[in-house]
């Protein structure tokens, strides 16, 4: 059973940073490497997962 992502960030670079975005309450920062083949990343702190805009679903 998989859960949900708790959020999804849409970026346009493959390498990204994580810092859970509330100032001392986030976590610490952490670069990420998008897959090219996969298009998305998640932190290993906050779940968030971070997708390249050229792998974003269609609303």
């Amino acid at each position: 059973m998989s859960l949900e992502a708790p959020e999804i960030k849409i970026v346009d670079t493959y390498r990204v940073s994580c810092d859970g975005g509330e100032g001392a309450l986030g976590h610490p920062r952490v670069w990420l490497q998008i897959s090219k083949e996969q298009g998305w990343v998640e932190c290993p702190y906050c779940d968030c997962r971070i997708q390249h805009k050229d792998f974003a679903l269609e609303d």
